[in-house]
C-alpha cells in the first residue's frame, strides 16, 4: 500500500496517510478539524539506476532479459560524439558613431 502525503490548505498541518488506492481521501484536517484537505504531490524516495536492473525479472527462461542500461545489441550505449568545432563566441557590441550638433 502506498504512502500519500496531505496538508491542510486552513492551518496547513501536514500529514502522511498509509492507504489502499480504493480509499477514499481524508477530508477534515486531524489537527483543526476543517474540511480543506488536499493531497499533495510527493516525488518517490528511491529510483532503479544501473547496470543490474532488467526490463522484467519475470520472463521465460526462453526470453532474453533486456538490460535497461544497455541497447539492443546488447552492447552499453555510447555517448553522443562531440561538436566538431566550438560554438562561437559573439563579437563584443560596437558604440554606435556620433551624430554632429544640429544648428539652428
Amino acid at each position: 500500500m502506498p504512502i500519500y502525503a496531505f496538508e491542510c490548505a486552513h492551518c496547513g498541518h501536514a500529514f502522511d496517510r498509509l492507504q489502499k488506492l480504493s480509499d477514499a481521501d481524508p477530508t477534515d484536517c486531524p489537527a483543526c478539524g476543517q474540511p480543506q484537505v488536499r493531497r499533495q504531490l510527493t516525488a518517490p524516495s528511491f529510483r532503479l539506476a544501473g547496470a543490474g536492473w532488467y526490463e522484467t525479472d519475470f520472463k521465460k527462461d526462453g526470453d532474453k532479459k533486456r538490460n535497461l542500461a544497455e541497447g539492443t545489441a546488447g552492447k552499453p550505449e555510447s555517448a553522443p560524439a562531440p561538436a566538431a568545432k566550438p560554438a562561437a563566441t559573439p563579437e563584443p557590441a560596437k558604440p554606435a558613431p556620433a551624430k554632429p550638433a544640429a544648428a539652428d
